[in-house]
């Protein structure tokens, strides 16, 4: 899937957005150390990190995951 549809995911989900999150993710499945994002590969992600956060209204993925929480406890939808 990706650290960027992974992380779009987790923003869906209710999370909010933190860089150091986004670019930890982004490191490890490269299978490199959190630490060694710098400089222009740094700035490189920001950007990518900004994109993913542009126009994702946090409100709107509140209401989804608790609507599904809602729909699930009541059998509508299978249970998370």
């Amino acid at each position: 899937m990706g650290a960027d549809e992974a992380y779009r995911r987790l923003l869906a989900s209710g999370s909010r957005p933190h860089f150091i999150g986004y670019y930890v993710l982004v490191m490890g499945l490269q299978g490199r150390p959190w630490n060694d994002c710098k400089g222009e590969e740094k700035k490189a992600l920001r950007k990518r990190f900004d994109a993913l956060c542009a126009g994702f209204n946090r409100s709107d993925a509140k209401l989804r995951a608790d609507m599904e929480q809602t729909l699930s406890f009541l059998g509508v939808i299978e249970r998370s």
